[in-house]
């Protein structure tokens, strides 16, 4: 879902962050609302868009932006059912230069900096807020942001809603001196948990289906042989 960007609505975090730059993001009061057209489309989901997996097993997903142009930073915020799902582990993809299938770029004198990269358990909720800082040049294309391995612990189906914001590098010319946010799509995914297939059913359904056949092969003998007594061998007078 494409989102707006109010310069008066700036969230704490990615002002804390802004002050590294080196041309500073300037968060000011302004009467306008103002937005970056993303072209083409830049699209922001959770791949793959649908997982299905047993209780008890894991499964791994992608936050993954496609077709940005002048990325700086980014925000991610990820719910899903609790009772459901818990988070195994989590795989920042930022710095395509320490991450080639990554997003954002770095320096050693510039690394990316972090402001917020939390999961709260009991709400089920991951929460991301990072930028590239000056003098590192902006991101142009598609990648990942994170990857993040779940694991099952009940049975259901978990909506995995994503709301993300995208901001770009402010050109020297800009005036106010503010990141805009980058126009885009948000795409949700969803997990199907299901039962797990016992082992023993396996072994179960075999014997059940190797007496059937027996029995269904008695049947079709007295029929083809009415004179004969299967069970003993002997002629019937």
């Amino acid at each position: 879902m494409s989102r707006l960007y109010f310069a008066t609505q700036i969230k704490p975090v990615l002002f804390l962050a802004s002050i590294l730059l080196m041309h500073s993001f300037v968060y000011a009061h302004a009467p306008a609302v103002f937005f970056v057209h993303a072209a083409p489309e830049t699209i922001v989901k959770v791949e793959p868009y649908s997982s299905s997996t047993n209780v008890g097993e894991t499964f791994t997903i992608n936050i993954t932006i496609v077709g940005v142009q002048n990325l700086y930073g980014v925000e991610v915020t990820l719910c899903w059912n609790a009772s459901l799902l818990e988070v195994v582990s989590l795989d920042l993809r930022l710095g395509v230069e320490s991450h080639s299938d990554g997003v954002l770029h770095e320096l050693p004198s510039a690394p990316i900096f972090i402001a917020e990269n939390d999961v709260i358990k009991e709400q089920g909720k991951y929460r991301l807020a990072a930028t590239s800082t000056a003098p590192a040049n902006s991101f142009n294309g598609s990648g990942n942001i994170v990857r993040i391995t779940f694991n099952t612990t009940n049975t259901g189906n978990s909506k995995l809603d994503l709301e993300t914001q995208l901001y770009d590098y402010p050109p020297p010319d800009r005036e106010p001196r503010i990141s805009w946010p980058i126009e885009h799509t948000t795409i949700d995914g969803s997990v199907d948990v299901i039962p797990e297939f016992p082992n023993i059913i396996i072994p179960s359904l075999f014997i059940v289906l190797t007496i059937f056949v027996i029995i269904l092969s008695k049947r079709f003998y007295k029929n083809r042989f009415p004179l004969f007594d299967s069970s003993s061998s002997k002629k019937v007078y």
